[in-house]
């Protein structure tokens, strides 16, 4: 496809480097402004998350069972070293964050996946609440050495970093 394009090959890759830059900028902004509209709110009752479509997240804080590596649809800068020395990397997909059983509001602008994903999460038979988790690395990356970090610990104080995680900043070595 690119041969049909008049003009040397050069001019070609030029253009198609281009291209894909743009394309990954485009990429980026967008993955930026879904961090940027997450918010995390800490109150007496517990721990909410409100995403870039409006859709929230709650934990109360006697629902809240640990802190681990969660799913995420927003970027962060993180690798998260297990005990067996296997590394996750945590850009779109993982960070680490508060896991329970709790609440969720769904915004109509909320992708169909999400829909999806929420219709299929475990129920507590004794709450009837779901399992949910809230990925506070996405607000801040080093959440647990910080302000959320303390408030975590305020709270529940019973609920350290599983045993053999590490976190850092950087990627895969």
């Amino acid at each position: 496809m690119l041969r049909s394009i008049p003009g040397s090959d050069a001019e070609v890759g030029f253009m198609a480097a281009g291209a894909a830059m743009i394309a990954m900028g485009v990429r980026l902004a967008r993955y930026r402004h879904l961090a940027a509209d997450t918010v995390v709110r800490f109150s007496a009752q517990g721990v909410e998350m409100e995403d870039a479509y409006g859709s929230r997240v709650r934990l109360a804080w006697r629902h809240i069972e640990g802190i681990d590596v969660v799913d995420s649809r927003v970027p962060s800068p993180r690798t998260v070293i297990r005990a067996d020395g296997t590394h996750i990397r945590t850009g779109t997909r993982k960070c680490v964050g508060v896991v329970g059983w709790g609440e969720y509001e769904i915004s109509p602008r909320a992708p169909g996946w999400l829909i999806s994903h929420l219709d299929r999460l475990p129920v507590d038979p004794v709450t009837g609440l779901p399992r949910l988790s809230i990925p506070l690395g996405v607000v801040d990356p080093l959440w647990e050495h910080g302000p959320m970090g303390d408030r975590v610990r305020r709270h529940r104080p019973d609920l350290p970093l599983p045993a053999g995680l590490s976190v850092g900043v950087g990627v895969e070595e």
